[in-house]
């Protein structure tokens, strides 16, 4: 990290003409989980769109209960807080995963860093084969692989629609050293490693407010359209999988994912079911 890497509330706002996300934004030295700050926000409706960073969290939180490892000033350690927003919990969770995703491949596309060309939509730009962005449902971004973002969405209910704090935990300067002394659920990366080459924590702070903003905007009138993306950029679609749901499991064939009911699976046994992501935890997919 540099000096000129630490978090900057005007370098990030200066990029940023935000229609929801970013109006205001709030860079913390240090604080318990960014969720909680945002969440105290949420009892004010003129606070939607907040976004609060923070450089090291003492309890970042990720999905059912694990936590989220990050040394000081090495994320990008982000929370949105939505309030009274009309889009259903399932389709936040897609959108979310698609938002963080075409931050990092927009963010490494301005710094000359090849993506893949596999996910890519045809009308995106061309980019070599140097590094292959994807999603792993319901909450992990990919870089070949290994887990380089998580997305952490709480929702509660609000008073014309859902509030929503959404979490995001982005990794960008962990050397591989990182990884390997720390007890992981899978394999893991940064964005320095995978690049080969230094990544602007600001840069990528407005890259993600924009991504939120632009693909948040979307979900309101063009459900399809964050479908069809996320099936672009799955690493799952047509490959087979196991998931835990109520304490059982089931196996099959990954054939799409539902914005109202979540991941669409063809079973060994049986016919098509759908698994929420709230309710759901992905044990493996071959």
């Amino acid at each position: 990290m540099t000096a000129a890497d630490i978090l900057d509330v005007d370098v990030i706002e200066g990029m940023l003409s935000p229609a929801i996300v970013g109006r205001k934004v709030l860079v913390y030295k240090s604080t318990s989980s960014t969720n909680d700050v945002a969440w105290e926000y949420a009892r004010n409706s003129a606070n939607d769109g907040l976004a609060v960073f923070a450089e090291t969290q003492s309890s970042g939180r990720g999905r059912r209960g694990n936590r989220w490892l990050s040394a000081d000033s090495a994320s990008i350690l982000c929370s949105i807080l939505l309030v009274d927003f009309s889009v259903p919990a399932e389709l936040m969770a897609t959108v979310s995963a698609v938002a963080v995703a075409e931050a990092i491949i927009e963010s490494c596309r301005k710094k000359g860093t090849g993506t893949t060309c596999l996910r890519q939509n045809v009308a995106s730009p061309p980019f070599s084969s140097r590094f292959d962005v994807g999603i792993k449902w319901p909450n992990d971004v990919m870089i070949n692989g290994k887990k380089v973002a998580g997305i952490l969405l709480e929702s509660r209910p609000g008073a014309g629609g859902n509030n929503y704090v959404i979490g995001i935990g982005l990794n960008c300067h962990q050397p591989k050293e990182f990884f390997e002394n720390t007890e992981l659920l899978m394999l893991a990366t940064s964005l320095d490693i995978e690049t080969g080459s230094f990544n602007d924590r600001n840069q990528l702070a407005g890259e993600l407010l924009r991504s939120f903003d632009r693909w948040l905007e979307v979900a309101k009138y063009t459900q399809q359209k964050i479908v069809d993306r996320w099936t672009s950029l799955s690493t799952q679609l047509g490959t087979h999988v196991t998931v835990e749901y109520n304490q059982q499991r089931f196996s099959g064939n990954c054939i799409g994912v539902d914005p109202a009911e979540g991941l669409i699976l063809q079973l060994d046994k049986g016919g098509v079911r759908m698994f929420d992501a709230a309710h759901t935890t992905i044990v493996k997919h071959l």
